[in-house]
């Protein structure tokens, strides 16, 4: 399982390459690992079909128990056939839709990235392997909406999407780790077995609230579902794939991957089933309103994905068996939607439903892949749609007294959804031949392909239920739901009340179609209002986070160094100053009879040259008496047997006056610039920052500590690092890394400083020529452009 993830980064790497060595044959040799992916995978499906489960795992930071864990089971089964087939033909298709485009290998490697992600995502069997695979897709999916770069609107919907999952993400992590931690582990497996201890937490509530934000923002729930409708931007192989197919059902895998462990509890269902409902109705009602193809599907898509969470949230064994059957059903027609709205747009050059017609007589087997895949949208026989209605309706009406309640709101979505479905299909293909921006002529093979495959997919699954869609579904819900599940799949259950409720909602679609253009002017009048929706909250948090960047920027980076350092020593002194006076009992030693009087004397040394220094009206002074500190620091190192300490001050003291010597002798006159309640201002700062620091020192001393580290460097600094200098070979030897990096530290600030002395060297003589060039001119010797 492991090698499938890495063949697919593997590849990707090397797409840009094929793309130039085969430019004509890249689309169809890269499909071939996705192709041999979907087979590989579905030789599993008879053996997890018998509940076997396939597991492997490798150590990667056991000191926190942190596994790379993979597990094949029916759900991510299901999952990775899905990711596996469906990217095999986007990849096929994207080469015929984006034709001679020069980054067509860069969009072939981000695919292959994120299809890689995605089955590292559903095959994770450790909850941080899964976050870090997660958190690979958002990246993916930023760069394949933000793939025509040059528009500021799809570079706009890139952010938008990555802000909005990526803080999903972040609210995921912590609630990842908080289950870890109660759980007691990170592996899938372990967690399920403590399932109670889980759910009887106290930190559960809190979990739950993190890990659903996480899975709502990626399944673009309400209120997060306003980037996906933005995400159109994208090229359409990325909207069929990522945004029908794989990553907007990512939240549904977690979902239903945490179902066993989390699930069943009042929190649990109620959030599930209320922000499902909500967003299915919303996602539909805005559906119908839309003219553009690709954001009428968005918008539908949205609705689907909360039917989804909201049966996940009924938790029933029906429930799980409807959600799994809808996943593989939504992604057969709404892929093929997606990429017959590509051709259409490829075509015609619109993709608005108010220009298209009689595209049927131009592309037949993309009209006739349209109209399967818009009947099994709309629920009709004998299409894998209609089973999934039924399905849906039947777990409904077999619930308590609320689900009556969302029997009925699912069923005005589908009603929605099957005048939706009408428009897809009678808008663009049936009528009169209308005038398009483009010449449209007959889609080649690597176009044509992929929507007729899916739409075909779902007539032959439906018919023949068991081939296929029986086992995946079966054993897809039984890893949800974990408990063994049986499903028996039919067109045909006789005249049920279920059936009833299917011809119904067929019904009154067909009739609200029929009624469109006129329920289009009544509902004008509400548009208005839509402007003050998520997608407003969303522009108004970006532009509030702006202003505060800017003014903090204002206030705390205005380009003075005084503020800084009092930025610094202010936060530092308040934070570090009330964790000490706060938690910990301040005790000052008791003894001071070991002071001497020379050490006495040096310290009031150093007071009184300080003191100079800020007083002194001479810049050499001032360094002078700067000099007079560092070298009673010096006499201190040595009074207390640290000689080696003792000469590296005081060769970086003389060093330093040295250079201060030669710089400010080079400066203008001494001038005071800041006025006495500045001067007071900084001396109350330096005074609170330098007690913190002698308080911390005496609380040090006062609680002597016992190191474990320093017997060890005394043991070994000469077995190991053949040295008897202790200092030296810790710096050298036992923390080498860390003084190379200060090395290297030092270095780049001193290729720094050349630069920038080359550079102030050659500007007094630009300067004067400046100088001579304005003097010619008011001459009227040289000339002004």
């Amino acid at each position: 399982m492991l090698m499938a993830v890495l063949a697919g980064y593997a590849v990707a790497l090397l797409a840009g390459l094929l793309v130039r060595v085969q430019p004509k044959w890249s689309r169809w040799l890269l499909a071939l690992l996705p192709l041999a992916l979907t087979i590989y995978f579905g030789q599993f499906i008879p053996s997890v079909a018998e509940q076997e489960r396939l597991s492997v795992s490798y150590t990667w930071v056991p000191s926190l128990g942190i596994n790379l864990s993979f597990a094949l089971d029916g759900l991510s089964l299901l999952f990775a056939l899905l990711v596996s087939g469906v990217g095999a033909l986007i990849i096929i298709y994207a080469g015929g839709y984006l034709g001679d485009h020069p980054l067509l290998g860069r969009f072939y490697g981000y695919l292959l990235m994120f299809m890689a992600s995605m089955l590292g995502l559903v095959l994770a069997d450790n909850i941080l392997t899964l976050f870090i695979f997660w958190e690979l897709t958002s990246f993916a999916s930023y760069l394949l909406i933000g793939f025509d770069h040059e528009q500021e609107k799809s570079r706009k919907a890139a952010l938008q999407a990555l802000l909005v999952t990526g803080g999903g993400g972040l609210a995921l992590l912590a609630g990842l780790l908080l289950l870890g931690i109660v759980g007691g582990s990170f592996e899938l497996g372990d967690l399920l077995a403590q399932r109670e201890a889980i759910q009887g937490s106290v930190l559960y509530a809190p979990l739950v609230i993190l890990i659903l934000l996480g899975a709502f923002t990626k399944s673009a729930q309400f209120p997060f579902h306003f980037w996906l409708p933005g995400a159109m931007a994208a090229p359409t192989p990325v909207s069929a794939y990522l945004h029908s197919a794989t990553m907007v059902k990512v939240g549904i895998y977690l979902l239903a991957r945490l179902s066993p462990i989390l699930g069943a509890t009042a929190l649990w269902q109620v959030s599930l089933t209320v922000v499902g409902a909500v967003t299915m109705v919303m996602g539909a009602y805005l559906a119908w309103q839309q003219t553009d193809l690709k954001r009428i599907l968005a918008y539908s898509t949205v609705s689907s994905l909360g039917l989804l969470v909201l049966l996940i949230g009924v938790g029933s064994k029906l429930a799980f068996e409807a959600a799994m059957l809808f996943v593989l059903t939504h992604a057969l027609y709404k892929g093929t939607l997606f990429l017959v709205a590509g051709i259409i747009d490829h075509e015609t050059g619109t993709r608005d439903v108010d220009r298209l017609g009689g595209l049927r007589r131009i592309l037949p087997l993309t009209a006739l892949a349209a109209g399967l895949a818009a009947l099994s949208m709309a629920g009709f026989p004998p299409l894998i749609g209609f089973i999934s209605k039924e399905l849906t309706y039947e777990t409904l009406l077999e619930g308590s007294n609320s689900s009556t309640l969302l029997l009925a709101l699912t069923f005005v979505s589908n009603v929605l959804l099957v005048a939706i479905a009408g428009i897809l299909f009678f808008k663009p293909f049936m009528g009169k031949l209308k005038e398009f921006p483009h010449q449209p002529h007959g889609a080649p093979l690597s176009l044509w392909l992929g929507p007729t495959l899916l739409s075909l997919l779902g007539v032959i699954v439906a018919v023949v239920p068991s081939v296929l869609a029986n086992p995946l579904v079966a054993s897809a819900a039984t890893a949800a739901l974990g408990k063994p599940v049986e499903v028996e799949l039919a067109l045909w259950h006789g005249v049920t009340p279920i059936l009833i409720a299917s011809a119904a909602t067929l019904a009154l679609g067909a009739g609200f179609y029929l009624l469109l253009p006129r329920l289009r002017l009544l509902f004008q009048r509400l548009e208005p209002l839509y402007q003050w929706g998520p997608a407003k909250w969303y522009e108004w948090l970006i532009d509030g986070m702006n202003w505060l960047a800017s003014t903090q920027t204002r206030l705390l980076q205005n380009g003075y160094l005084r503020i800084y350092l009092m930025v610094i020593l202010a936060t530092t002194t308040l934070l570090a100053g009330y964790s000490l006076l706060r938690g910990t009992q301040l005790t000052l030693p008791d003894d001071w009879s070991d002071v001497r009087f020379y050490e006495v004397g040096l310290g009031l040394l150093i007071l009184a040259a300080t003191a100079v220094a800020t007083q002194a009206r001479s810049r050499l002074a001032a360094v002078a008496a700067l000099g007079v500190v560092g070298y009673s620091i010096s006499l201190l190192y040595v009074l207390f047997s640290a000689p080696d300490l003792a000469m590296t001050q005081f060769t970086i003291e003389t060093l330093s006056v040295i250079l201060f010597v030669l710089v400010l002798y080079r400066l203008p006159r001494f001038a005071t610039l800041t006025n006495r309640r500045w001067h007071l201002r900084d001396a109350f700062m330096a005074l609170l920052a330098g007690g913190l620091m002698t308080l911390f020192t005496l609380t040090a001393l006062a609680h002597p500590a016992e190191s474990r580290l320093a017997p060890f460097f005394l043991e070994n600094s000469l077995p190991l690092a053949k040295g008897h200098n202790v200092v030296n070979v810790i710096l050298v030897d036992f923390r080498g890394v860390d003084t190379l990096g200060e090395i290297t530290v030092l270095a780049v600030a001193a290729i720094g400083v050349y630069t920038l002395l080359r550079l102030t060297n050659g500007k007094p003589h630009a300067a004067k020529q400046t100088k001579q060039q304005d003097a010619q001119v008011e001459e009227g010797k040289g000339t002004t452009l």
